[in-house]
């Protein structure tokens, strides 16, 4: 059974869902962090719904013009088969989520349990940190988003099936391919946050498929306000983040992981 949520924790573990969606710090190591901070109990599947299905209106809201000219164009090319940037950049969506899809299902197969070892989680918040940082200083950011090849789509695709893995950060591994393949810091996150859209609604509607098969009683009152606070966060998160992201550099992110896989091997070793 899910537990009864009070409002101060609906509102911070909405926020902090919000808040580390789209920053490269991973937000599934603060969601094991957080409760056990705090003394809180798992939040339940319901509420994961529904926080997950407010990050995704938030980076569809954000992204409304470039989601409606990508879709458009990319329909239009099916028809007609004529390739504009917006159509090259919605097959490049399309082809960098399959590797995700695909691991997605055997990890569904039984291994996601084995996977969400705190230990483990705290070494890839780390490592991948590490990498972050690495990508940030090396690349040699002269290219935007429109700009991918084939191969620098495999490379995000495969990239973000890390992601999988939990402590990555989906966010994380995809800015840090992107700067790797040549992106600017705002195109690997442009691109980071649209290759988001079709990986959050697949993973919000296979488990919207678990709530609905779901027996027990449902705090409705909960789910709405999560839905409600982390869109509201994840927004602001996202147009913060463009806004500062060329000036402010990947470095203080991946710190933030370092300290965050510390904090979580003192804890759980």
């Amino acid at each position: 059974m899910d537990p009864i949520l009070d409002w101060l924790q609906i509102a911070f573990l909405a926020f902090i869902q919000g808040l580390t969606e789209f920053l490269p710090i991973s937000s599934s190591g603060h969601l094991i962090l957080v409760p056990q901070l705090l003394g809180w109990p798992d939040q339940g599947l319901a509420f994961d719904v529904a926080v997950h299905l407010g990050t995704l209106l938030a980076v569809i809201t954000y992204f409304q013009r470039d989601v409606r000219a990508m879709t458009h164009d990319w329909t239009r090319s099916l028809i007609t088969r004529e390739v504009t940037s917006n159509s090259r950049l919605a097959w490049a969506v399309i082809w960098a989520t399959l590797p995700a899809v695909v691991l997605g299902l055997i990890i569904n197969q039984g291994l996601e349990a084995s996977l969400r070892n705190p230990i483990l989680i705290a070494a890839t918040t780390i490592g991948f940190g590490a990498l972050l940082w690495w990508a940030d200083s090396r690349g040699k950011q002269t290219r935007d988003e429109h700009s991918l090849s084939y191969r620098d789509i495999a490379i995000l695709g495969f990239a973000q099936a890390l992601a999988l893995i939990p402590g990555t950060s989906r966010s994380g591994i995809t800015m840090t391919a992107g700067l790797l393949v040549g992106l600017t810091r705002e195109a690997a996150a442009r691109f980071s946050f649209l290759l988001s859209i079709p990986i959050i609604a697949g993973a919000g509607t296979l488990k919207l498929a678990d709530l609905l098969a779901y027996q027990g009683p449902i705090q409705w009152n909960a789910l709405l306000g999560g839905l409600v606070i982390s869109a509201i966060t994840a927004w602001v998160v996202i147009a913060l983040f463009l806004k500062w992201i060329q000036r402010l550099g990947m470095a203080p992110f991946a710190w933030y992981r370092f300290v965050l896989g510390g904090v979580l091997l003192w804890i759980f070793l």
